[in-house]
């Protein structure tokens, strides 16, 4: 996600620690690299310029200039404008006081719309809501077809429209609120027409459903690999419909970050969710304040705590926090271990998640092959309940052994080892120590 621009800038952040004081020739090269950065990610010209020209004034004021720690204060200065660049702080939907809410999702075909409405329901059924899937496409009926096998799928409410109701679209979509309202369905997320390009056609038939449906939220879904044609898309939706907020999709996929980066500042409107990934609980919530950290090498570890949190046994987390303190971790731990990993999502962007720096240090980098953790759990799987506890006693015929058990390489059992007792190394490490002991559980 965003590697393109994160390595880029992760660099930059490196020359600017590098340097002993901060002047305005070094800041101007710092400037030039960013800007660079931000052209080749397909960001916006005009978002670039204006985050340059602040950052340039805030970075050169003579506060930071005097300061002791000047390279640390314009680093803060560059998170705090990418957090301004990405809108400022998370947004939440708006709800209406008088069930049930409408939400009206637009975008262009092929950005993944239909999907994100599953996806939208699927979080709002979580919350302990009664979501509604609707498809209002009068010019491809069948699309109803797709939204209710996503409804079925996600076991939540759907309504299909008749033949019949489609000759009369404002009756119709009278109804499906009147509906709404009869069995208690809140909110109504309601998948509209998409369309290769923009025409009239098609925005005659969004205003038709905005005027009658008069929505809480209008939310453009744009394809964040598109780049620059995305926040084109959003900008020609927010002047002809109106928007309120944007999902970005597949932005588990777009190394560049150009959409992401440009979207809000363009639009003026908040990017409230983004896809990273395409099961149906692959939307998370967007904050701009733990991107622009991300993006910097600062890591994002608020979201991994709240993935965690959601994920974790915390019985078991507890056990393990103690165990850690203790240096007791084993291999069946180890194993335990990679079982929650596994339920958080893939492993390599769970390290992109890590910061850049300290106890971290270039972890975020390590190149993983998802598959492994399978490989991994194998591999431990083969060995006795004495070698798990005590990893020092497998010699080379016990790893021969393993190997053939797991039908992996003894490669991978050596690299499992190796990847194990390296662990056991960080853990003694005083910075590893210290962080475990302000864990709450390890108490």
């Amino acid at each position: 996600m965003l590697e393109q621009i994160t390595e880029r800038l992760q660099h930059v952040m490196k020359f600017l620690r590098g340097e002993g004081k901060i002047t305005e020739k070094n800041m101007q090269e710092a400037l030039k690299m960013m800007r660079m950065a931000f052209l080749e990610a397909d960001v916006n010209y005009k978002v670039v310029k204006n985050f340059e020209n602040r950052v340039k004034e805030r970075a050169l004021d003579k506060k930071v200039l005097s300061s002791l720690t000047p390279a640390q204060h314009v680093i803060k200065i560059i998170r705090d404008e990418l957090t301004d660049m990405l809108g400022h702080k998370e947004q939440k939907l708006a709800y209406s006081e008088t069930p049930p809410s409408i939400f009206m999702v637009v975008g262009l075909q092929g950005t993944g719309k239909t999907t994100t409405c599953g996806k939208l329901a699927k979080r709002e059924k979580e919350l302990k809501y009664n979501p509604l899937l609707v498809s209002f496409d009068l010019k491809r009926p069948a699309a109803q077809e797709q939204l209710k096998a996503i409804a079925r799928s996600i076991d939540v409410a759907h309504y299909e429209f008749s033949k019949k109701q489609m000759n009369y679209p404002g009756r119709a979509l009278d109804q499906v609120k009147e509906y709404a309202k009869q069995n208690n369905n809140n909110p109504v997320i309601l998948d509209t027409a998409g369309r290769l390009h923009i025409d009239d056609e098609l925005m005659d038939e969004l205003k038709l459903v905005k005027d009658k449906l008069d929505p809480d939220e209008v939310i453009y879904i744009g394809d964040s690999m598109t780049g620059q044609d995305a926040v084109k898309s959003a900008s020609v939706f927010e002047k002809r419909i109106g928007l309120t907020s944007i999902i970005l999709s597949k932005l588990d996929g777009d190394s560049r970050g150009g959409a992401a980066l440009s979207i809000t500042v363009v639009t003026g409107k908040p990017i409230k969710f983004i896809g990273v990934g395409e099961k149906f609980d692959k939307l998370e919530m967007f904050h701009p304040d733990r991107m622009a950290s991300r993006i910097i090498g600062m890591g994002d570890m608020l979201s991994l705590i709240e993935k965690a949190e959601k994920e974790t046994d915390m019985k078991q987390a507890e056990d393990l926090a103690k165990k850690l303190r203790k240096e007791e971790f084993t291999l069946e731990d180890f194993k335990k271990q990679l079982e929650q990993v596994k339920k958080m999502g893939s492993l390599s962007q769970i390290l992109k998640g890590l910061p850049s720096g300290g106890v971290f240090k270039n972890m975020n980098k390590m190149k993983i092959d998802d598959k492994k953790v399978y490989y991994f759990e194998a591999i431990i799987n083969s060995m006795t309940p004495a070698e798990r506890k005590k990893p020092k006693i497998i010699n080379g015929s016990r790893r021969a052994r393993i190997a053939r058990g797991s039908g992996r390489p003894v490669a991978e059992v050596n690299q499992i080892l190796k990847q194990f007792f390296d662990m056991k190394k960080m853990m003694k490490k005083p910075g590893f120590k210290k962080m475990i002991s302000s864990f709450p559980l390890s108490h």
